[in-house]
């Protein structure tokens, strides 16, 4: 097959992460692959005068890092301003919209670009966001492709589309594992951290900070995209590496404990299942695909969303458990990140995409 990846902006974003990594690994399996988008954001000026201030220097504006740019997939970054059209996208058997700006500019594409569909990572009607236009985007006639069951739930009963390809998310255990191991010396909680509301940090800062009540001396670790807040600020204790390398992430899971998640809401979440690679247990809120892939007392726990105390009660339990106990839970958490592989999910996209051709 010619697949096209239309997305609106390259970057280290989670979802895009995935889009590299189907697009890589179409691009393996003997299918020609091109990715099309706009290029990473500009730093502010905030962001550069905290990297003049930090590091003596000016946050280069051409060289902003992607996740494409650890692939050997095609890609054009597109110089205009937005839309994407025609002229932009190479004749093929299938075009994938990733996010609800680019299914507008994908629905507008002539027929010789290919069959539509719509890679859905979450359902983004946030304030904001023109919220009526992200949910218009699930109504546009593209085959839909999604990665959690309650996003395959919400198209049938919100959207009316009962036609909707799952395709869970998986893990590269090449890139996130750790072998077995026991509980730290000290007690510790990973957290990924973000200013964004829905991520639900406050929720896990508060969380973590009753659980530190119980347990003294509990030691935070976070990473996360960009530096800490001012109006969201880590414990003085925290241990912060912001935009980590790559490789350098499972030894972050592998350090902790406890992979705590506080999210409002999630499309899937990738932290967790990243975590649980490295063998981490994870304690979280009942969103995306922590409701897909926790077990109750096997693997972590699930609480109510915003209930900052239900979670910091598991983070005590787990922590405190017998180390015996905890490598039980330690080793089914790898069990659930490696029973299903990227070659399986690389295989139900694959079978998504010849969907949408046929849908044709």
């Amino acid at each position: 097959m010619k697949i096209t990846f239309v997305m609106a902006c390259a970057s280290l974003a989670g979802g895009d992460r995935v889009i590299a990594i189907y697009a890589e690994r179409l691009k393996k399996r003997g299918h020609e692959v091109f990715v099309v988008a706009f290029p990473p954001p500009k730093p502010s000026l905030r962001e550069q005068v905290r990297s003049l201030l930090k590091e003596w220097k000016w946050i280069s504006v051409k060289n902003q890092p992607t996740h494409f740019d650890y692939t050997d997939v095609p890609h054009k970054f597109i110089a205009h301003r937005p839309p994407i059209t025609d002229a932009d996208v190479p004749d093929a058997d299938v075009v994938v919209a990733t996010w609800w700006l680019t299914a507008e500019w994908v629905a507008n594409l002539s027929e010789a670009k290919g069959a539509k569909a719509y890679f859905i990572q979450h359902h983004e009607v946030f304030d904001y966001l023109p919220k009526e236009k992200a949910t218009a985007s699930w109504s546009l006639p593209l085959h839909k492709i999604t990665i959690s069951k309650w996003l395959v739930e919400l198209a049938k009963t919100q959207y009316g589309d009962s036609n909707v390809s799952l395709v869970p998310n998986s893990v590269d255990t090449e890139q996130f594992y750790a072998p077995p191991r026991g509980k730290q010396l000290t007690p510790t909680v990973g957290i990924l951290y973000s200013s964004a509301y829905w991520k639900g940090c406050e929720v896990s800062l508060k969380a973590f900070s009753l659980a530190a009540q119980k347990l003294p001396g509990l030691r935070l670790i976070a990473f996360g995209t960009s530096a800490p807040s001012e109006s969201l600020p880590l414990p003085a204790d925290t241990k912060y590496i912001q935009q980590p390398e790559q490789e350098t992430i499972k030894d972050i899971y592998a350090s902790c404990d406890v992979w705590l998640c506080g999210s409002w809401s999630e499309g899937f979440h990738l932290p967790p299942l990243e975590a649980m690679a490295c063998r981490c247990p994870v304690v979280s809120t009942r969103v995306g695909g922590p409701l897909d892939i926790i077990e109750d007392g096997v693997n972590g726990y699930l609480v109510p969303t915003g209930d900052s105390t239900a979670l910091a009660n598991k983070l005590v339990h787990v922590l405190s458990l017998p180390e015996s106990e905890w490598r039980i839970m330690s080793e089914a958490a790898y069990t659930t990140a490696t029973r299903y592989t990227l070659d399986d999910a690389t295989e139900l996209f694959e079978d998504a995409l010849r969907t949408a051709i046929g849908r044709q």
